[in-house]
């Protein structure tokens, strides 16, 4: 097969490795230094799996800026563009999406288009309307950032949705089979469903793990508040199989970014149908009450740690100096979009904190108007305390200064 995949984020370039274990791939992006780096196998974002593979499989995964060239021999075209939620309108962005298949079908209108990027409930049902003779799937990825590869290798379970007639149900069993012939597993459930069901299992999927996530951030805060111990809580409650110990580390909140634009956009389809709920509407609030949590409890430790450093009065007007340490999400990966702990900056910043930011892979001297200290020496002695979403081995030498929830040091 010919296979196109537009986007060299984190969902086109997994797919598009995948997929070039056995089929002619290019990818599409607009950002030429990307395409640059793909064709020199490199990665251009952090994940481990990915730039093994390209690296250890030169030109299989060839990229280009010139898409319609490669749109006319396409069998396939992937569409994996950003999907942005905008506050003002309540919604996703799903421009660049419909910018891709516009241009897809004025070149070649008979090749199948598999929509990765994710979107809201009902949208490819639109889209059907707006083109009735394209062919549309909707395909929802479940996959990890710094682990998008081994997440398209080893998949939880592929989902393509199709609405039409029988001809785009075939064209969903034929795409099914080329991930299930990529995946380096053999029990992969394989599940065939609408469109409409397509799209609401991978906005239902990360709601319900924002609100996993938001669960053990609000028990934490309990046990905080109450000077009990977190972990021993979870380690006791994680024994009753129907909850499990794991995606039970609490953090800063939930971040990155899925897992807040998705939960908003599943709670605009709510209202725009006129649904009642609480359960949604809390997950979206509760992310906003821990930041603000965390954000305070700091700026008491800071204050405390600022007295006992200079031995100052209690009525001491100096900025608390509060560290930074790292800005990305998650370990193995270098993205820092929609990070919890920019939120609680911002909060820390109301409060009256002075910012400094630890972060190796800011090559700048500022990050969204806060200094960056890039000698770690330096960051240290400057800091009165130092923040930490999840924990490394080299915070333990200031571990009278550091405030972390991360009690099983992973994500």
């Amino acid at each position: 097969m010919k296979i196109v995949v537009v986007g060299a984020g984190y969902v086109g370039l997994a797919t598009a490795c995948l997929l070039s274990q056995h089929h002619d791939v290019r990818v599409v992006d607009m950002v030429k230094e990307k395409v640059d780096k793909i064709n020199m196998g490199i990665s251009p974002f952090s994940d481990s799996e990915i730039e093994e593979y390209l690296q250890s499989h030169p030109g299989r995964v060839a990229a280009t800026l010139d898409a319609s060239s490669v749109y006319k021999e396409a069998d396939y075209v992937i569409v994996a563009t950003p999907t942005n939620y905008k506050p003002e309108i309540d919604y996703f962005d799903t421009s660049a999406v419909e910018s891709v298949i516009k241009e897809v079908l004025s070149v070649k209108n008979d090749v199948c288009i598999v929509i990765k990027s994710t979107i809201p409930v009902g949208y490819t049902n639109q889209l059907r309307k707006r083109f009735p003779h394209a062919r549309i799937l909707f395909s929802p990825e479940f996959l990890r950032e710094g682990n998008a590869l081994k997440d398209n290798l080893y998949p939880s379970r592929i989902v393509v949705g199709a609405t039409g007639g029988n001809e785009l149900q075939e064209e969903a069993d034929a795409f099914a089979k080329l991930l299930f012939e990529g995946a380096h597993k053999s029990d992969v459930p394989i599940l065939i469903m609408s469109a409409t069901e397509a799209e609401a299992v991978k906005l239902f999927a990360n709601t319900y793990l924002a609100l996993r996530v938001s669960f053990f951030n609000e028990l934490d805060a309990y046990a905080e508040m109450q000077g009990l111990n977190s972990r021993k809580i979870i380690e006791g409650i994680g024994y009753d199989p129907r909850i499990g110990n794991y995606y039970n580390n609490p953090s800063f909140g939930y971040g990155g970014y899925c897992l807040p634009k998705d939960t908003r956009q599943l709670l605009a389809n709510y209202k725009r149908n006129n649904v009642p709920n609480s359960i949604i509407t809390a997950i979206v609030a509760a992310n906003s009450i821990r930041k603000k949590f965390i954000a305070g409890r700091i700026m008491n430790k800071a204050d405390g740690s600022y007295r006992k450093k200079i031995g100052c009065a209690v009525g001491d007007n100096r900025k608390k100096v509060i560290g930074i340490y790292r800005l990305v999400m998650k370990s193995g990966s270098d993205n820092f979009r929609e990070s919890s702990i920019q939120g609680v900056m911002r909060t820390l910043d109301t409060l009256g904190g002075d910012i400094l930011i630890y972060e190796p892979a800011i090559s700048e001297d500022t990050f969204s108007g806060y200094r960056v200290v890039k000698n770690w020496d330096e960051f240290k002695q400057m800091s009165d305390v130092i923040v930490a979403n999840r924990y490394s081995p080299e915070l333990e030498e200031i571990a009278d200064k550091l405030y972390t929830r991360d009690i099983y040091f992973r994500d």
